[in-house]
């Protein structure tokens, strides 16, 4: 990694690094931790669930590395009987909701605006 001078820092940024702390060997056996852990989803999930955690993980980390780890852990004891289809995993995703006993709850906020053309009648054929 190169390393950057401080007067090249834009104002509000620090050249703080994740890993400041760690011991190389730290970081060593959290990649290989983390490759093998890659891994194994890759053979346990089909493609399209392995988006799908992907694009979780954007929106929550900690519910994705909690499946992440149950997945895996299902896979390294034998008790899934085959790859988790996005079905599946949706299901799972469900479950765990469930389980943790904060009901899920999306809201959505429509704006609305002054020209709303699907209130009028736009039929022009008269």
């Amino acid at each position: 990694m190169d390393q950057i001078a401080p007067d090249e820092i834009p104002d509000g940024f620090t050249a703080a690094d994740p890993n400041f702390g760690q011991k190389p060997e730290q970081q060593a056996a959290k990649a290989s931790q983390d490759s093998q852990r890659e891994s194994i989803l890759d053979q346990a999930l089909e493609p399209e669930a392995r988006q799908r955690l992907r694009r979780l993980r954007l929106v929550k980390p900690d519910k994705a590395e909690t499946l992440e780890k149950a997945i895996a852990a299902q896979a390294m004891s034998g008790r899934l009987p085959g790859r988790i289809n996005e079905g599946k995993l949706i299901e799972m995703l469900e479950r765990s909701g469930r389980a943790s006993g904060a009901p899920a709850k999306i809201s959505f906020q429509r704006k609305k605006c002054a020209f709303d053309s699907d209130d009028d009648d736009d039929d022009d054929d008269d």
